[in-house]
């Protein structure tokens, strides 16, 4: 069998680490790029190499070009008083696309997770609550994702927060389209738990 260049074996190794790539995928993408030009590979590993200044909202985690993300430096979006409390920097985006939600955004960076190490303190959860409350905020939307994690986070927020503050948790349940035959029993659950008036 032939024995291919380390340049070609590092590179898929490299590409491998990218979620949802495997090795076949990572082969092929590496095969393509054997045909492009040297200015082509400088610019996409330059575009990569670049990553590592990326810059973090200080005020709710977001990546940021300043100081602050174009989020937090709407003056319209501070005065709404109300914050959506995410896991990742993916979650905000995918609510940010909706166009529905106005106001200002926290990023957690994960979930309570006490057999990974991963505590109140990890997650800043205090510095959080100061936050909130030094900004005036009304009304916390905790959009995390359904799971014991997540749920035991969202009930600790929910116990360290002061009551005037108005905690809500985004709904779950059944996606447009689906059908209910076609649904795993969790998803039922959280739909029949999130019900409302028709």
């Amino acid at each position: 069998m032939i024995q291919l260049p380390e340049v070609i074996k590092n590179a898929v190794e490299a590409l491998t680490r990218l979620p949802g790539v495997g090795e076949k995928t990572a082969f092929r993408m590496v095969m393509n790029m054997t045909n492009w030009k040297a200015s082509e590979l400088m610019s996409v590993g330059s575009a990569l190499a670049s990553l590592q200044h990326l810059k973090l909202c200080k005020d709710c985690g977001m990546f940021a070009d300043e100081t602050l993300c174009s989020v937090c430096q709407d003056d319209s979006r501070q005065s709404s008083h109300t914050m959506c409390v995410v896991e990742h920097a993916s979650d905000l985006m995918a609510i940010e696309k909706s166009g529905h939600f106005k106001g200002v955004y926290h990023i957690l960076g994960g979930v309570l997770n006490p057999l990974l190490g991963i505590g109140p303190d990890e997650l800043k959860l205090d510095e959080l609550k100061a936050k909130i409350i030094k900004k005036g905020v009304q009304e916390v939307i905790l959009a995390v994702n359904p799971s014991v994690e997540g749920d035991a986070t969202c009930s600790y927020l929910k116990s360290i927060l002061p009551d005037q503050i108005n905690v809500e948790r985004i709904g779950f349940g059944v996606p447009i389209g689906g059908s209910l035959e076609y649904l795993d029993p969790m998803t039922i659950t959280k739909a029949l738990e999130n019900r409302r008036r028709f």
